[in-house]
């Protein structure tokens, strides 16, 4: 059994149930969580898989970011990431205030090309010049769009806190992640665009996801494939479309809804075959290639280890795809791999989560609970495994 650190999943568990004066065997009984799975998690003898830190954060009532301990402040300071947050924070709050006498705007065709080349750097992993660059883009953009109220204008504004959402939430600030959505909905709405209505639903499905209530989840896909339909039939509404029942999937396969996920799986794969690759549609990264990925994710929540494995064997992904995607991919088999006893290969996704976006893997908690689950077998562990920890923070 590894070290038990007083700074992990298991040990905030604990501590919380401590605090709401439950026994381990009443909180497994809330939560639904076997006693014996909540025992070896506390004890730090067994990770906490996504569906169950859900499900004990919801037992608890506390947000799954404070058993998760996430945001990993001290990794943003030595990263010099923690400064940034502040000012976009402060750029969120401006909204409704009107244009800024003391900001003079580019033309719209430069904060345009701006907004696309944030969003594509998100997709490149490289967070911190992208929460540097985004605070002056909001202001000008908000500044235009308030000075000239035109559709193209409050798109691009819209742009803008889209890629506030990306940021926030790479970063585990699920309370910015909130209030970028609410903006990126107020912009749409002025812009009149439903596609960016919808597209706005499923980043705010994929929020409810990462807090584990999945019923809320699964109405705001609904919703949004409502406000989908009020858009122009074509590519661009097929793509979103397919995304959200993409994110379906992921949220019926940890709900432990195995027919709900495989449907909404078999939806998005017909929508593939038809649109073809679709990277740079609002940047969602659909086709194909990102209904594979997702098969794996959802095979991995619904517990089923072994097929996820099996699945990203035979379907790996090509090296062009977006890092963002393909680090999140290795995370998601690197996981399945640690629950099927495969050590070595799981550490070795892990570290390729960490070659193709470093900043994004540092932040993403299922790196930490998987690498915590392999501790358990360190003694068989290469000596580049502690230095990985090291640079997780542990």
């Amino acid at each position: 059994m590894p070290p038990h650190s007083d700074d992990c999943t298991g040990a905030r568990i604990a501590r919380t149930r401590k605090v709401r004066r439950l026994t381990q065997r009443e909180l497994a009984e809330l939560s639904h969580v076997s006693y014996s799975t909540l025992t070896k998690v506390e004890q730090g003898a067994l990770p906490a898989s996504p569906s169950v830190t859900g499900a004990l954060a919801r037992a608890l009532s506390v947000p799954v970011t404070e058993l998760t301990g996430q945001p990993y402040l001290d990794e943003l300071r030595a990263d010099q990431l923690d400064g940034l947050i502040q000012p976009i924070r402060e750029a969120l709050n401006i909204y409704d205030l009107g244009a800024d006498p003391d900001v003079t705007p580019r033309p719209v065709e430069e904060l345009e090309a701006h907004a696309e080349e944030l969003c594509s750097l998100v997709r490149a992993t490289r967070i911190k010049q992208v929460a540097a660059d985004l605070p002056g883009l909001i202001h000008e953009a908000t500044t235009t769009a308030h000075t000239t109220p035109r559709d193209r204008n409050w798109r691009v504004l819209a742009s803008a806190y889209r890629t506030a959402y990306d940021v926030t939430t790479k970063l585990g600030f699920p309370d910015l992640c909130t209030v970028a959505l609410d903006r990126l909905d107020w912009a749409a709405q002025r812009a009149s665009d439903p596609v960016l209505g919808g597209m706005r639903q499923y980043l705010r499905a994929l929020a409810y996801l990462r807090a584990s209530d999945y019923r809320t989840g699964k109405r705001l896909v609904v919703l949004g494939m409502s406000t989908l339909a009020q858009a122009e039939p074509g590519r661009v509404r097929d793509v979103v479309t397919g995304q959200l029942h993409l994110g379906a999937a992921v949220l019926a396969g940890r709900d432990k809804d195995e027919t709900a996920a495989d449907g909404h799986l078999a939806e998005a794969r017909r929508i593939a075959e038809r649109t073809g690759a679709a990277e740079k549609v609002y940047w969602l990264s659909f086709g194909p290639t990102n209904v594979v990925a997702h098969r794996v994710s959802v095979l991995a929540e619904l517990d089923r280890y072994p097929e996820a494995v099996r699945a990203a064997e035979e379907s790996p992904l090509p090296d062009d795809w977006p890092p963002s995607r393909r680090a999140h991919h290795y995370t998601e088999v690197a996981r399945a791999e640690m629950w099927t006893g495969r050590t070595d290969a799981a550490f070795k996704n892990l570290q390729l989560a960490r070659k193709v976006a470093p900043q994004q893997t540092r932040y993403h908690p299922t790196v930490r609970e998987t690498f915590a689950g392999l501790e358990s077998a360190k003694r068989r562990m290469p000596d580049s495994f502690n230095n990985y920890g090291t640079w997780l923070g542990r």
